[in-house]
């Protein structure tokens, strides 16, 4: 490969290894899964669609049994440290379809972009973009960026839309819920839930992200003390600001993580939002193993349990 010869300027094996003469070289890919009309297995429908020019999605739709109920609509954003990850890959196909028939909802399972071709904020403002689009099919003949999405339009329940995530996806469901809390959604909707697995925060003590945040946000205002990381830091938003009714939040024993996830749960008691909070902490297991390897019997009871905050 031509890429041996080149002087490497930051390695994040096995996952990316940037050269100096800016070539970045993707070293870890899970096989891509094509979309399904029908599941074998499952029967959940896929399909890939574009909201923008810079976000796409693949939705996910329950095998429907009613044609007259609406269905939770789930706004899932996948980990990956903000670098790496893909909605079309084995690894987020596998999860969310044990995940999705749990949950019993329609779920867009977002792409956005990814560092360093595109260094934060450029994740939060497609994952925002893509939040949007979901809660302008609430109103009819609004201009949406993009075709309306029939799946949404004739399934989901719009009062029923909650937000989910793992790692750095559970990071963007923290800022996205902050921010419709703060903003506000298009037809007035409202983010019901939103559930955050191992999310990927980091403080002024290493816990392992800070190398990884100065990597996907270089220009990172406050740097490592940035609120997008940082919910404690000083001008960090008031947590009981958090625009959503109920939340469910998993850590892991092993996960170098648990610690600052703990602190979140408790900061979040004590912040004065009233909303229901459910903590799950998993012993013996490592940053967000359900993802991973959904197959285990530990990762089935916690997806079991995610899919029954958001069906409920």
């Amino acid at each position: 490969m031509a890429s041996e010869s080149k002087e490497v300027e930051i390695d994040f094996s096995p996952y990316l290894k940037v050269y100096k003469d800016g070539t970045v070289e993707r070293l870890f890919r899970s096989p891509y899964v094509p979309p399904s009309l029908d599941h074998p297995i499952t029967h959940i429908s896929t399909k890939d669609i574009k909201i923008s020019s810079n976000v796409s999605a693949r939705i996910y739709l329950p095998k429907i049994t009613d044609p007259n109920k609406k269905l939770p609509i789930l706004v899932y954003y996948h980990g990956g440290g903000f670098f790496t990850g893909s909605v079309y890959s084995l690894i987020d196909n596998q999860y969310l379809n044990q995940l999705v028939p749990r949950a019993n909802a329609v779920t867009i399972s977002v792409q956005y972009r990814l560092a360093p071709e595109h260094p934060l904020p450029a994740a939060y403002e497609d994952s925002w973009a893509a939040l949007q689009w979901v809660a302008s099919h609430s109103v009819k003949g609004s201009e949406i960026d993009g075709e309306k999405e029939p799946w949404l339009i004739d399934y989901g329940d719009f009062g029923k839309v909650c937000l989910g995530g793992c790692s750095a996806g559970g990071n963007i469901v923290h800022n996205m819920a902050m921010k419709a809390g703060e903003e506000g959604l298009i037809g007035g909707v409202k983010v019901l839930g939103a559930f955050l697995s191992c999310p990927g925060f980091c403080d002024s003590e290493e816990n392992g992200l800070h190398k990884v945040w100065r990597f996907v946000y270089p220009s990172a205002p406050g740097g490592i003390n940035s609120p997008l990381i940082n919910p404690f830091a000083d001008g960090a938003p008031n947590l009981a600001k958090i625009g959503c009714q109920k939340m469910f939040v998993c850590c892991a024993e092993k996960d170098v993580l648990r610690g600052i996830n703990l602190r979140y749960v408790e900061a979040l008691k004590k912040s004065g939002w009233n909303g229901e909070l459910e903590l799950v902490d998993v012993e013996g297991e490592d940053h967000c193993f359900e993802a991973f390897d959904a197959s285990t019997e530990k990762a089935q009871s916690l997806i079991s349990k995610i899919g029954a905050f958001i069906k409920d």
